[in-house]
């Protein structure tokens, strides 16, 4: 019989510790760079994070290569290697295990502690700060440490690199926009109904929230309102859904403990399933054959699945046997066992993120099926598509590796800018990338053009496809000109589009170049 749930009333005091742009910190130590040069890191193509100096240059999260380049000629490339983070974060870590134990560890960049007992011992909030801070501050000097009621309030109070006050977290929280919620489905319904604060939206009163965006809407407004972001119902589950996996004969490959620790893995996922729980925070112990043992906690943001534990035990183990020889708790032996115990839990239903009163199931099924594709394929094989700003639907459409959080906040907003010269709706449901050569005829045989100043001497009456096949144009329309950063000799654009329609009723978007006067086929409306 499983214990009572607890419900905590008064979020603890929490101090979290953030290492901006961490994968670009691993990355310069892989690659040995120094100084402060424009770097960035890409994933499938896209930036992922990028240092100030490449913000300076207008780099952000979320744009492709050729687009960050040519803002930014200078700027050094580098791909993403999230066990290389997750080695570099190992010595944080460990520093700040010798101020407080019990680490939680979000993500290699971000971690969290308990501050009761650390304040106790030290004798202040402020004195535990400064000791984390000396600890850290010889491993990198790239970290921001706050404090606050609660892990959430407590990760926003390190982003800003501040203490909050004992019983101020809600007011704190109240002045930030409604997009630091990591709920972008929710963040962009809650923008369209005009809030755009947490506190607008923690004012809300929370039996109308359960009832209008279910329990993923009140997951956040609990969140918004300054209360922990742990999982109200959360509880220490019995022991026994401990899950011990024994390696015979021991091994030193990482690759080679996730894939012989995997069926283990997926059970401990399905026997928390079994028994109506869903883990949000798990302990990972492995132990080495001369008896030495790494202890880590990691935390999701929302429910953990199969691949979410072994992505962590690959991180733990990435970091733990890489040490140099020599360093504090350095393995000198190969893994003979790993433990999973989960440390927090919440009812499966607590925590789905179906906004709109469904059970969540199907997006369930979806999720775990795209993730087992990820992890086949790898980080940023599957994307998911997001409206951003521009003139061509090309520019319109971004797409974000499956799992992460949207690149900032701003996409929305972009998107609803005028922009001149893009298209009306709808946008076509076909983008070419990259868009084909076509031709585009006139009456005559000849190809049209169009002037410098976006006009079309002759109508379009032809449409030559590359593979040959010629339609006639039945209704066109435009031309939509647009004469984009003149400024930029290398990212100029001075082109005009088309929206054509031929005989059998099919729409294709074309677009003429005028910088090498040829017609392309950008899109196809289905």
């Amino acid at each position: 019989m499983t214990a009572p749930l607890r419900v905590r009333q008064t979020p603890p005091r929490m101090a979290a510790i953030w290492c901006p742009d961490w994968p670009v910190t691993a990355a310069r130590a892989e690659h040995g760079l120094f100084g402060d040069p424009p770097v960035a890191v890409f994933t499938a193509n896209r930036v992922v994070a990028c240092s100030q100096s490449a913000r300076n240059h207008g780099i952000k999260r979320g744009l492709r290569r050729r687009e960050a380049q040519s803002r930014c000629p200078d700027l050094i490339v580098l791909a993403r290697n999230e066990a290389a983070e997750a080695r570099a974060f190992e010595p944080v870590i460990s520093a700040i295990e010798a101020i407080a134990p019990g680490v939680e560890v979000d993500r290699p960049g971000l971690a969290a502690i308990g501050i009761g007992g650390p304040t106790r011992y030290f004798g202040g909030e402020t004195a535990v700060l400064h000791a984390l801070s000396r600890a850290i501050g010889t491993h990198t000097d790239n970290v921001l440490i706050g404090v606050a009621d609660g892990a959430f309030a407590a990760e926003q109070a390190a982003r800003h690199g501040t203490l909050v006050p004992a019983g101020t977290s809600p007011a704190f929280l109240a002045q930030l926009p409604i997009d630091t919620l990591d709920e972008p489905e929710l963040v962009d319904l809650l923008t369209r109904l005009g809030i755009r604060t947490l506190g607008a939206f923690a004012a809300l009163p929370a039996a109308d929230v359960h009832a209008r965006f279910g329990p993923a809407g009140a997951w956040a407004h609990r969140q918004a309102g300054g209360v922990d972001a742990r999982p109200i119902a959360a509880r220490r589950p019995p022991v026994e859904f401990e899950v011990t996996v024994e390696f015979d004969p021991p091994l030193d490959r990482v690759d080679s403990i996730a894939f012989s620790a995997r069926g283990a893995v997926e059970q401990f996922i399905l026997d928390l399933a079994d028994h109506g729980l869903a883990c949000t925070c798990f302990e990972l112990i492995s132990a080495t054959d001369r008896g030495e043992e790494s202890v880590r906690r990691w935390r999701h943001a929302g429910i953990l699945s199969a691949i979410d534990v072994t992505d962590r035990i690959r991180w733990q183990l990435e970091g733990w046997l890489n040490r140099a020889a020599g360093e504090p708790n350095a393995p000198t032996g190969p893994i003979t066992s790993l433990q999973l115990v989960p440390v927090d839990t919440v009812p499966t239903g607590s925590h789905q993120r179906a906004l709109w009163g469904a059970d969540g199931a199907a997006d369930e099924r979806a999720h775990r099926a795209l993730a087992r594709v990820a992890t086949l394929l790898g980080h940023g094989s599957v994307a998911t598509p997001v409206v951003s700003g521009g003139r061509s639907p090309a520019q319109r459409t971004k797409l974000i590796p499956w799992g992460d959080d949207r690149p900032d906040g701003s996409h929305d907003e972009l998107a609803r800018r005028p922009w001149p010269g893009r298209l009306p709706s709808p946008a076509p449901s076909v983008i070419l990338d990259p868009p084909q050569p076509v031709e585009v005829r006139d009456g005559t045989g000849h190809d049209v053009l169009v002037t410098e100043r976006g006009a079309l001497p002759n109508p379009p009456v032809h449409l030559v496809l590359e593979t040959g096949r010629t339609s006639t144009v039945t209704a066109w329309a435009g031309p939509w000109p647009v004469d984009e950063r003149w400024w930029d000799c290398q990212a100029r654009q001075q082109l005009a589009r088309l929206q054509l329609v031929d005989g059998s009723g099919r729409a294709y978007l074309v677009c003429y170049r005028l910088t090498d006067r040829r017609w392309y086929l950008e899109g196809i409306y289905d």
